[in-house]
């Protein structure tokens, strides 16, 4: 029997006063968060060592996807409704340039984001390591391309990604993706003849999806809900590697959330969290990695001050929460008078990345999407309309498959007037100041923004389309990837973490997420994300 299951396992189904939630005794290894970073480290640290790993959601059952799907495709529940987002739990307050839906697409629980993500795995470009020498702004990483290169693959193995090596503007790889591509859509093909009058290159995208059975888990089966559920399982989410380290002895502690570390002047002693019987534990280790996302992080860290650490724990550099970015979107979509077959793919099969590596100090790299889902589905059509019979017959004759759009992600720069901190107004169910994010964005990532438009549009035009919509400037939001605001640095005094993920001012403390991210490219972080996870568990195990 694992640990995780002498401990009961909690599901989101509750039965949590029959689940054993106290403290691991002599735990070499406390992970807090057991999303994609913190299920990595304890799955590569838990043959050798006693790990225990805290979270602060639930260990949501795989039997309730089906219901999670449903509730996905109707009009009357909001997107984190899905994976039980949001109340006390999850509060937040806004004090920006702009407001930020911070809850809109985050998941607490066993699993993380990875349980509603669209499954996107990119490497960064190798300038994207050295922003401020290669394009003059920004930030230089403490480590390369070369650094990380090694355990990008071992991150794609170890998700399960499929792709193909056909992209020429993506940075040196070793070996292929563990999987083939999938297929370019139908779509896509629509897109490819515009593309090539306009002398614009597609390319297959890494997915984090089984094209064909891997790891156990099934092909993908084409529920087209992968974002925010997949109930086959063929998507990768972080239960694999939570349930995998349990197996090798790790225990998962649910329903767990950590309220603050507790530390001397050079060493975390023990993290202090609370259960669902109202009791307060305090878990003991050796060594500690935080991974808890890029706001969650900062506001542990801060929640955590003490005489030896004033303006929160680890900060002495006076950086922790600032440094706040996302990636900004840019789309545009209309109609064609042809099918498109949207939403037969409920993920985009190709891309191009041709213009990325222009950057330089007035415009930020960029990589465009070619959508296979715009438009409504069937579903949404015949669930927010009015009619019925013959008259939502012919609405949906009318309004289905017509639709084609385009997306992309922009890369904002690090600004320290863009940060998260504490918001002392407003507490959580445990009595803690909620996170309050301050987001700002600057003129360089606005000014990319409206470039990518420009060829999204020349794009629908070849392809005769009317356009009905842009997300330009005036219209941008989040891609919900919270990076930068525990950001590594090899000058203490520039940073929380050094090049390998551990504080500068504690000894036997790590933090695996993209907040340690000193700039953020146009890359989906997650395959960064789950490389860096596995470069701090070697130094884990290389210290201990």
């Amino acid at each position: 029997m694992s640990a995780g299951d002498a401990r009961g396992g909690g599901t989101d189904r509750e039965a949590v006063r029959d689940i054993d939630r106290s403290p691991v005794a002599n735990a070499d290894v406390c992970v807090v968060g057991a999303g994609p970073a913190g299920a990595l480290v304890a799955d590569r640290l838990a043959a050798d060592r006693e790990i225990v790993v805290l979270d602060a959601g639930p260990r949501f059952d795989p039997a309730d996807r089906l219901a999670r799907q449903e509730r996905a495709i109707r009009p009357s529940y909001d997107r984190p409704d899905v994976w039980g987002g949001g109340g006390e739990r999850d509060a937040y307050s806004n004090a920006g340039e702009r407001f930020y839906p911070l809850n809109h697409a985050r998941v607490k629980g066993v699993g993380g984001s990875t349980l509603h993500w669209q499954g996107m795995v990119m490497r960064l470009h190798e300038d994207d390591f050295a922003s401020e020498t290669a394009r003059g702004v920004g930030a230089d990483w403490p480590i390369d391309y070369a650094d990380l290169r090694p355990y990008y693959a071992e991150a794609e193995r170890e998700l399960g990604v499929a792709g193909a090596s056909d992209n020429p503007y993506a940075p040196p790889r070793e070996e292929p993706h563990p999987m083939p591509a999938f297929e370019p859509s139908y779509s896509d093909s629509l897109f490819a003849e515009a593309c090539e009058e306009l002398g614009i290159d597609m390319h297959s995208v890494p997915n984090a999806r089984n094209s064909e059975p891997y790891d156990d888990r099934s092909a993908c089966v084409g529920y087209g809900t992968c974002q925010p559920v997949c109930p086959a399982g063929a998507k990768y989410d972080a239960t694999v590697h939570a349930e995998r380290a349990e197996e090798r002895g790790a225990t998962v502690i649910d329903r767990a959330p950590v309220q603050r570390l507790e530390h001397d002047a050079d060493r975390v002693t023990a993290a202090v969290y609370a259960t669902p019987d109202g009791e307060e534990h305090r878990q003991a280790a050796d060594a500690f990695v935080v991974a808890c996302g890029g706001v969650e992080t900062p506001r542990l860290l801060l929640l955590s001050e003490s005489d030896d650490y004033p303006d929160g724990l680890a900060n002495s550099s006076g950086t922790v929460g600032k440094f706040f970015m996302d990636h900004l979107f840019a789309g545009v979509g209309g109609t064609l008078d042809e099918p498109t077959r949207q939403n037969h793919v409920g993920f985009y099969t190709s891309a191009c990345d041709q213009f990325y590596d222009e950057a330089d100090a007035q415009t930020a790299p960029f990589k465009l999407e070619f959508f296979n889902y715009a438009g409504p589905s069937p579903v949404e059509m015949a669930l927010t309309g009015d009619d019925w019979g013959d008259a939502l017959l012919e609405r949906l004759r009318d309004g289905y498959g017509t639709h084609v759009a385009m997306g992309g992600l922009v890369e904002q720069l690090p600004r320290s007037d863009s940060y998260v901190t504490l918001d002392s107004d407003r507490t959580d169910g445990h009595g803690n100041p909620v996170p309050e994010i301050h987001w700002r964005v600057g003129d360089r990532a606005l000014r990319t923004v409206e470039r990518a438009n420009e060829i999204q549009r020349s794009v629908l035009e070849e392809l005769g389309a009317e356009i009905e919509w842009v997300a330009g400037p005036d219209a941008t939001g989040p891609a919900y990837h919270h990076m930068g605001t525990t950001r590594m640095s090899d000058d203490p005094e520039a940073g929380v973490v050094d090049a390998d993920c551990r504080t500068h001012d504690l000894d036997n403390c790590w933090i695996a997420s993209s907040s340690v991210f000193p700039t953020g490219g146009a890359m989906n972080p997650t395959l960064t994300i789950a490389a860096l996870a596995l470069r701090v568990a070697d130094d884990v195990e290389r210290r201990f």
